[in-house]
């Protein structure tokens, strides 16, 4: 038996979760968890709604309350799709308890009186207009490394943490306008000592996977700076060192101390004050699961913590996942991009998400999200072959029987076919034990085919008038691999696994059974089976905004229509999408110079259209009020997405201007609406050019 501690990124709680953390984080570290209970290894899991990071403070000045509302709001609905999906902590904590504050304000004060945290005075970026310095992702800009996004310490695109002087042409995330270095004084912490230790703590790790080692080791030859652990901000857990009670603790130092807070909350909860320990002091494995941006975090900055503080067991590995992307882009809350997982819920069934992603698991590349293959994995593969096999053999057996049958008269094939699907059992588990979960799931798929197989060549409906006792025996093996089916799909369909489980006439629950009990079979009664899956058809779950691929664009250059008094020809800047030429009919309320610079949203994906001898690939959006008023969006970047908060974009390649017009968006309270829901980029609500009243369409 081995203790086996596994800690999931904490999920921010300044929004719904989407699938990108499902697919990155918490999907995987379940699986894991799921097959080592069954295994009978002891397994704490633990993980929370990370609270005091800027996006819970960026978000609350958005929706103009306080942040511990917002904080609320997404913990109590994370718990809830967490309970949806079957997703099981032994604890799903919160960072903004008092609990995680002792713990975290001990940690520090440990780090402090060993002397690895230290005061200096920096340069801090600091806004004029919002009277504040700009923690982290109050400032975006540009990677001085890498020329990709910088959101405040983080290059989105190269994964590097940033200074204050990494970032070129900085901004304030809130106003837009440029913010200017400033003296401060933040404690730090002296990662720089840690270099040599953690390349030798990583020596024996050759069973990482090749992306987490390599960025790893990489970065650490690349240098290890110290870093402030402290920020000016009012929301957060204050710090409990004399001279710095007006700060907060920095995010990335606090959060991770979760992982420890959460196990000693778990102890205190199950009236075992010190059971925490066996995992962390005495021998077990530690392992994180998280998404490739939180990569540094958890293999150079948390085991510097941790050796830091001494006494605590390091990480064993961090099999951290590449990205779920949404036509080619990297899932964001803080963007709009995203499939959000209380939409999903209300329209599929959740063991049909975790199948789905499960098999285009993002282990070894970045993956894409696709309706198309969604549907067709689901239907073509977890309906007919998966949900077939067990629905007709549990039908026959009930009709024919009533009960599980004996095995009276052997074939030899019978033999072959079980050793068959236990190799593939074995090697579910033995894919699972090395994170490998894509692999492992196939093989589970593999066992309800070789299931298939064996029933056709054996044609039941055919021995049950010619040779009931031979029928018997071929459906007794049936449902031998029925249950193996039922035990090999436990961590990754838990729910699935469980109706399976009571079909098969058991009262109890498959999670309270080991791992070695498979094979075992009993002549149970069974219930009347009912299908697991239902084919879905994608054009009912679809809003007709979800057709709209709505983007930030930028005029780069704008010239008068040859053949038209009344229509512009603009150029604009799409981003990644690259560049394109519009025509608008604005003329008569804008001149050339007032559109040249403008950031616009533009309907990306509307079919190309010649007006007056000239193409138009793409169209900006206005207000219709006697005029045109364009919609502007000045502090989002080329390209970005344009969004309606809780509808999931599914843009075809195309949507005809008949399809755009019946989609009905107005101006409601001077804003831009679709449904009574908001029209948004990443920094908040769309403006219009100039105040319009209600009731405008928006065209």
């Amino acid at each position: 038996m081995e203790r086996i501690f596994i800690g999931v990124a904490w999920p921010y709680a300044n929004g719904s979760l989407h699938l990108g953390t499902l697919a990155g984080a918490l999907l995987p570290g379940d699986i894991f968890g799921r097959y080592h209970r069954m295994k009978g290894n002891e397994v704490l899991m633990v993980s929370g709604s990370d609270e005091h990071g800027t996006p819970i403070t960026i978000t609350a000045e958005k929706e103009g309350v306080e942040p511990k509302e917002i904080a609320d709001k997404y913990h109590e609905e994370h718990k809830r799709n967490l309970d949806e999906l079957g997703i099981k902590f032994e604890n799903f904590s919160r960072t903004s308890n008092e609990f995680h504050k002792k713990v975290v304000k001990d940690f520090l004060v440990k780090l402090y009186d060993n002397g690895y945290i230290y005061p200096k005075k920096v340069q801090s970026f600091y806004c004029e207009k919002c009277k504040r310095f700009l923690p982290d992702r109050y400032v975006e800009g540009v990677c001085i490394h890498c020329g990709g996004r910088a959101r405040g310490d983080q290059c989105e695109e190269c994964g590097r943490t940033l200074d204050v002087d990494e970032i070129k042409e900085p901004k304030c995330k809130i106003c837009g306008s440029i913010p200017f270095l400033k003296e401060t004084e933040h404690l730090f912490f002296k990662l720089s000592y840690f270099e040599e230790k953690l390349m030798e703590w990583l020596k024996d790790k050759n069973y990482w996977r090749d992306n987490v080692i390599n960025f790893t080791i990489n970065f650490i030859k690349s240098g290890l700076k110290d870093r402030a652990i402290t920020r000016d901000l009012e929301w957060g857990v204050e710090v409990p060192i004399e001279g710095y009670e007006n700060k907060r603790i920095y995010v990335w130092f606090e959060a991770v101390i979760g992982y420890l807070h959460a196990s000693m909350e778990w102890a205190e909860k199950t009236g075992k004050k010190d059971e925490w320990k066996k995992w962390w002091v005495e021998e077990a494995k530690h392992y994180y699961f998280l998404a490739k941006d939180n990569i540094p975090f958890h293999t150079i900055i948390w085991p510097s913590m941790l050796m830091a503080h001494g006494g605590l067991n390091l990480p064993y590995d961090v099999p951290a996942n590449e990205y779920l992307t949404l036509s080619g882009e990297q899932f964001s809350k803080s963007r709009g991009v995203g499939i959000w997982i209380p939409d999903i819920l209300k329209n599929f069934n959740a063991d049909a998400v975790r199948y789905y992603l499960s098999i285009n698991m993002p282990e070894k590349r970045d993956t894409d999200w696709k309706w198309e293959d969604f549907m067709a994995k689901v239907n073509n593969e977890l309906v007919a072959i998966y949900g077939n096999f067990i629905h007709r053999v549990l039908t026959f057996s009930y009709k024919n029987f009533r009960k599980i049958p004996p095995y009276l008269k052997r074939s030899e094939r019978d033999s072959e076919i079980i050793e068959e699907v236990k190799k593939n059992f074995e090697e579910v588990g033995e894919c699972i034990e090395k994170c490998h979960f894509k692999e492992g799931m196939k093989k589970v798929m593999r066992m309800a085919q070789i299931g298939n197989q064996y029933i056709n060549e054996n044609e039941p409906w055919k021995l049950i008038n010619e040779d009931v006792e031979r029928c018997k025996s071929v459906m007794h093996t049936c449902i031998k691999i029925v249950k193996m089916l039922a035990f090999a799909s436990a961590p990754y369909m838990p729910k699935t696994a469980e109706k399976i489980w009571r079909m098969l006439g058991y009262k109890d629950s498959i999670h309270e059974h080991r791992w070695s009990e498979a094979e075992e079979i009993n002549e149970n009664e069974i219930e009347k089976p009912l299908p697991l899956f239902r084919k879905i058809e994608m054009k009912e779950q679809r809003d007709p905004f979800s057709l709209l691929d709505l983007r930030v664009a930028k005029i780069i250059n704008v010239e008068d229509h040859p053949n038209a008094d009344k229509l512009y020809i603009m150029d604009v800047d799409v981003g990644k999408a690259g560049k394109r030429r519009i025509v608008a009919g604005i003329k008569k309320w804008y001149k050339k110079e007032d559109l040249t610079g403008k950031k616009i949203v533009l309907l990306a994906n509307l079919e190309p259209a010649k007006i007056r001898g000239v193409e138009s690939d793409g169209m900006l959006l206005a207000v219709d009020k006697n005029g045109e008023a364009i919609l502007l969006v000045p502090n989002a970047e080329e390209g970005e997405r344009v969004y309606v908060d809780g509808i999931t974009p599914s843009p075809p390649e195309r949507v005809s201007y008949d399809e755009f017009k019946n989609i009905k968006i107005v101006t409601k309270n001077g804003l831009i609406e679709y449904n009574g829901k908001i029209l948004m980029d990443k920094n908040g609500a769309i403006k219009i050019d100039h105040y319009v009243e209600d009731g405008y369409n928006v065209r």
